[in-house]
């Protein structure tokens, strides 16, 4: 386990030594003791908290609703600085699952979500009481990735695959950093465009436009943090200019590309999601796999 300090931000971080056995699952263990109305940046990634131990973390959004405990949120939540993470003495694992993957271990597709919030046991029932209570008694994160690796794992097996097309096109975002030509997506696939925009959306919780998007500005923020300037990250991201960057960066986060540059939530990934934050399978010609 690592230490992460940033300003007054201190948490204790640890990682998996194995990386999952579900291809799009990445985790890591957090342990804050007091964390202060911290903004939860959008990620391209569907994102799990299995919260355990005497701690609560709590999230809240800009309309004033608060969830409590494990929780579930879709791809992008965050958008405009609406939420804020808050609460003592808190401890979880926290899970990035690909969209792709998202609608077999959750047992319901991302789109249901509508952008909110959503608690675990409204998802999972039972089953997530039980796992944050065996999460709390043992004393190892090993032994705590390997609970929920175990239990992603059984559901992944157990729940309904996206079609392949649609988890063609999300990989092909990705592998592109959210440079890929929407339009093209369809034509590569052989599916007309009001097609695959509509299983896209229902399957992974967003439109491919919101995705490439999505995908893009996730790329840009971490090259912000990493200390490249706005100007060369704009050149090189993708965007028309840089006025273009601060616009996507100011509609995602509610900040500015400076302020985002310190955000705590983003500098921490080079510790809890080393080598990049998101696993995906490489990409491939469409043609080689139909």
């Amino acid at each position: 386990m690592r230490t992460f300090v940033h300003g007054a931000v201190v948490w204790d971080v640890a990682c998996p030594r194995r990386p999952s056995r579900v291809a799009g699952v990445t985790m890591a263990g957090f342990r804050v003791r007091d964390l202060d109305a911290l903004r939860m940046v959008p990620h391209p990634a569907v994102t799990l908290l299995l919260e355990f131990g005497a701690g609560s973390p709590v999230l809240g959004c800009a309309a004033g609703r608060q969830q409590r405990g494990s929780m579930v949120a879709g791809p992008g939540v965050g958008s405009g600085g609406a939420v804020r993470a808050w609460g003592e003495n808190v401890e979880c694992v926290q899970v990035r699952l690909s969209p792709v993957i998202a609608r077999a271990v959750l047992g319901a597709s991302p789109a249901d979500f509508d952008g909110a919030l959503v608690s675990l046991e409204d998802l999972w029932g039972r089953e997530a009481s039980r796992i944050s209570e065996r999460l709390g008694d043992v004393s190892s994160w090993q032994d705590r990735f390997a609970l929920a690796d175990a239990l992603l794992a059984r559901r992944h097996e157990a729940g309904p695959p996206v079609d392949p097309e649609v988890a063609w096109a999300w990989h092909r975002i990705v592998g592109s950093r959210g440079r890929a030509r929407v339009d093209g997506l369809a034509a590569e696939v052989g599916w007309s465009r009001k097609r695959l925009w509509s299983r896209f959306r229902s399957q992974l919780g967003l439109p491919p436009k919101r995705a490439v998007k999505l995908v893009r500005f996730d790329h840009a923020a971490h090259r912000l943090v990493a200390g490249e300037s706005a100007a060369q990250v704009a050149a090189d991201a993708g965007y028309a200019d840089q006025s273009h960057l601060h616009r996507d960066v100011m509609a995602f986060t509610g900040a500015t590309p400076a302020t985002v540059a310190g955000e705590p939530f983003l500098a921490v990934d080079d510790i809890a999601w080393p080598g990049g934050a998101q696993a995906e399978p490489s990409v491939v010609p469409w043609t080689s796999v139909t």
